[in-house]
C-alpha cells in the first residue's frame, strides 16, 4: 500500500486502506505500528505523522 501510494500516508489513510474502522484507538494503534517500523528502518517518517518507504 505504501509502495503504491504517490505521497506519504498518515495513520488514518492506512486504516482506510486496510478497511479498519476509523476510531481513535485504531488510528493510534496503526500509528504506533508505523512508528515502530520507522524506528527499525523499514519505513521512513519524513514529517511527524507522515510515513513512506525509505529511499534507497
Amino acid at each position: 500500500m505504501l509502495a503504491a501510494a504517490d505521497a506519504p500516508l498518515r495513520a488514518r489513510a492506512v486504516c482506510e486502506a486496510m478497511d479498519v474502522e476509523i476510531a481513535p484507538s485504531n488510528i493510534n494503534n496503526v500509528r504506533l505500528n508505523l512508528k515502530q517500523l520507522a524506528d527499525r528502518g523499514i519505513l521512513a517518517e519524513i514529517e511527524q505523522g507522515l510515513f513512506t518507504l525509505p529511499r534507497r
